[in-house]
Order: structure tokens, then C-alpha cells, then sequence
């Protein structure tokens, strides 16, 4: 199912807790403060993946979480720090925040990659607080949030050459001569729902990729048709192919005659 826009709540990881803790040892029995150190929270960060074409996924998660840190140990043990969540979306794609409307990153190549929200600092643990005037503390300190934001995903897909023009003009049959992309080819209008991508491979070393962009027509910016929401589609593109039917409908003039 191909989804362009896509709506996520991210939560990055809470960062742990700091330990209080005193040394336990034979023959000391006065041991100092050991608390360890709390581990900080995960991060959430996208990358883009060459190998998706859609926000399909993403779009089926409503809220993304990273780790939490773990709590200091006794000894001076560190907490282990949260696992960092790694969201791949496609190539092209535009992480928005959604409160304030302005774009936090464009993935535009493949491996692009962007912290959203980072995790909280881990706290401390007692023996970092231990002076010359304060050898036994008792307290420590509690774990930092983690960032939360609500981020909007538009994709815009990468091509090399659009094909734009009418419905049923042949921009789905053309793209599926040029490469092996097997688009829903049909006699009524609006066969292409969703922009389809093929590769065309000129010869070992050199290919290109087509996009077939859904038809507009007139009034697409008041919603008819399908709307104009694929034209994000063509903004990335090189080339623009406008395909014009040569066989149009009866009572409809030719272009080769207009």
C-alpha cells in the first residue's frame, strides 16, 4: 500500500536514575559512597533507505519510543544507556514538525540521516557528589526526560524523469515499455492511483528511474479528480515528460490537428 504522508508521535528514551550506595567491605567498616551513574535515554533518529518507496509502515505506528536508560549500580556501576530507535523512511523524504509546521530535515539521498528527539541525561549517583566537606551523601540525582515531539512525514519521491499529462493519455503503458515496472494499465480514467517508479537500465552501467504521476485535470486544485496532492511528486524530478494521447475520444480534437 503506498502512503505519501504519514502522522507519529516520537518519545525518546527517559534517561536512568542515579544510585545511592556505600562501600561494604571487611574490615572497613566506614566505606565511602559508591553509587554509580545513571544511563542516558535513546534517541530516535530517521534514515533514509533506498530500498522503500513508501510511508506505509510508519504510518501504521501511531507513537515511537526509545530505550530507557537503566539505573546506576553500587561499585561505581553505570546504568547501560537506552537502545536508540532507527525509523527508515524512503528517499525523499521531509520530517515536519507538526506543532510549528517547519521542516525539522529533508532526507533527500539515500543514507541521509537526522536526530529528531534526544534522550534524557542519565542522573548522578552518589559518590560523584562526595567532598572533603560532604563524605556521605544520600542522595543522587533521578534520570532527565527523554525530548517528545509529534512530526509530520511527507514524501516526495526521487526520480529522474516524471511523466505528467491527462488521464489516459498512456503515461502507466509508456512507463511499463521503458522499464519493467508492471503499472494497473486500464480504459477508464484514473487507472493510476498512486505514482508508480521504474527503473530504466540504458545499458550495464547506466539506469535512470521514471515516475508516472496520477492524471490532473481541470478543477484538481478545487479536489476534483484526485486533487493535486501528487504533485509533491514532481518537485525533485529532473525532467518533466508531458504525455499527450495522439488517439484522443471522439469529438475531441487531435493534437497532431490542434
Amino acid at each position: 500500500m503506498f502512503k505519501d504522508v504519514a502522522e507519529v508521535s516520537l518519545r525518546a528514551g527517559d534517561g536512568g536514575a542515579g544510585c545511592i550506595s556505600f562501600r561494604r567491605e571487611k574490615f572497613v567498616p566506614r566505606g565511602g559512597p559508591d553509587g554509580g551513574n545513571g544511563g542516558k535515554g535513546g534517541d530516535i533518529l530517521f534514515i533514509a533507505d533506498p530500498e522503500l518507496t513508501t510511508l506505509a509502515d510508519v504510518n501504521l505506528l501511531p507513537e515511537l519510543r526509545a530505550g530507557k536508560g537503566r539505573a546506576g549500580e553500587g561499585n561505581r556501576r553505570s546504568g547501560r544507556q537506552g537502545e536508540d530507535l532507527v525509523v527508515r523512511v524512503p528517499a525523499g523524504t521531509r520530517v515536519i514538525d507538526a506543532e510549528h509546521g517547519h521542516v525539522l530535515k529533508d532526507l533527500k539521498a539515500a543514507g541521509d540521516k537526522v536526530v529528531i528527539v534526544r534522550g534524557g541525561a542519565g542522573g548522578r549517583g552518589n559518590a560523584v557528589f562526595a567532598r572533603a566537606t560532604r563524605q556521605v551523601p544520600r542522595y543522587a540525582e533521578p534520570g532527565g526526560e527523554g525530548e517528545r515531539r509529534v512530526v509530520r512525514l511527507e514524501l516526495a519521491l526521487v526520480a529522474d524523469v516524471g511523466l505528467v499529462g491527462l488521464p489516459n493519455a498512456g503515461k502507466s503503458t509508456l512507463l511499463s515499455r521503458l522499464s519493467a515496472a508492471r503499472p494497473r494499465v486500464g480504459a477508464y480514467p484514473f487507472t493510476t492511483l498512486v505514482p508508480n517508479l521504474g527503473v530504466v537500465r540504458l545499458d550495464h552501467s547506466r539506469s535512470f528511474v521514471v515516475a508516472d504521476i496520477p492524471g490532473l485535470i481541470e478543477g484538481a486544485a478545487e479536489g476534483a479528480g484526485l486533487g493535486h496532492r501528487f504533485l509533491r511528486h514532481v518537485e525533485r524530478t529532473r525532467v518533466l515528460v508531458h504525455v499527450v494521447d495522439a488517439h484522443p475520444p471522439a469529438g475531441t480534437p487531435s493534437p497532431v490537428e490542434a
